[in-house]
């Protein structure tokens, strides 16, 4: 049953980028509507389960991993227009592995015997290389490359933020998932607003294409819930609750070329398949090594 749990988040996390890519609109318009959907269904779910404990520290880290995850979800959304779901979603899965494992292992102390370290490195290498086969294309352009490398940074970025919601959690232990769940949407919706306040993101609070976007909301609550659930140590732990979820990009990726038609030659669909098969490899045995 715990294994199922920590397979929910991957599915619900898959299906979050068709979502959000087949209704479109600018990354600001996809962040505020994924975020204030996530509000409202976390202030309906508190309604059901109401906190038991209030800690102000607990919640403020809780807040913050929230806001964490909005930066890095706008700058996933960002990547989705610069080299599309396909090639996001294996390389920003590859990198929120990485670096949540060199997190545990520098802060946290994870991977503490030589033979954990040993397995570590290799499996970070397979997600490395896994990385690296699902961005290879058959006939490159230098506009292609342009746009490759911009989504690299941008993606670079984005995966600060991810790291802060899997890091923040840590320091809110008195809580229950549940009860985690709200403090972490009102940070969420908090730092959108912020986010698409200024320069290029600048946009009004809410509109029409913002509604449709409370769907990827509704999407990532089932997935934030679970994984909060999966997470506790009574059930998967964190290293691997999270390395469950990270599933997702099985769903996301092929679902984008599959379900959203994004081109790929049958040589880069071989390279996208064996990186893949790269990515989950390391990342099953990054949650296995404790």
């Amino acid at each position: 049953m715990n294994i199922l749990i920590g397979l929910l988040p991957a599915f619900f996390w898959g299906i979050l980028p068709l979502c959000v890519a087949r209704i479109g609109g600018k990354p600001a318009q996809q962040i505020l509507g994924t975020t204030f959907g996530i509000l409202a269904v976390a202030i309906i779910s508190s309604i059901f389960f109401l906190p038991i404990h209030f800690d102000a520290w607990a919640y403020l880290m809780c807040f913050l991993s929230g806001a964490s995850w909005a930066f890095g979800q706008m700058n996933q959304y960002r990547a989705f227009t610069q080299i599309g779901v396909s090639k996001t979603m294996p390389i920003s899965t590859g990198l929120q592995l990485v670096g949540t494992a060199l997190m545990g292992v520098l802060i946290f102390g994870d991977w503490a015997s030589s033979t954990q370290k040993i397995i570590g490195f290799i499996a970070l290498t397979l997600i490395t290389i896994g990385i690296w086969l699902t961005t290879k294309q058959e006939n490159p352009t230098q506009e292609n490359a342009g746009n490759l490398k911009a989504g690299l940074i941008t993606l670079l970025i984005s995966t600060i933020g991810y790291i802060g919601y899997s890091f923040f959690p840590n320091f809110a232990t008195n809580l229950s998932g549940q009860e985690k769940f709200l403090p972490q949407a009102i940070g969420m919706a908090t730092a959108a607003i912020l986010l698409t306040r200024r320069g290029e993101h600048q946009n009004r609070i809410f509109d029409g294409k913002i509604a449709q976007n409370l769907i990827g909301g509704l999407v990532f609550s089932g997935a934030a819930l679970t994984y909060l659930i999966s997470i506790e140590p009574s059930r998967n732990g964190v290293a691997t609750g999270f390395t469950l979820s990270q599933m997702n990009v099985v769903i996301a990726t092929l679902g984008s070329i599959y379900l959203l038609g994004e081109k790929k030659t049958s040589l880069e669909m071989r390279f996208i398949t064996i990186g893949l098969i790269l990515v989950v490899s390391g990342g099953i045995m990054i949650g296995l090594n404790h």
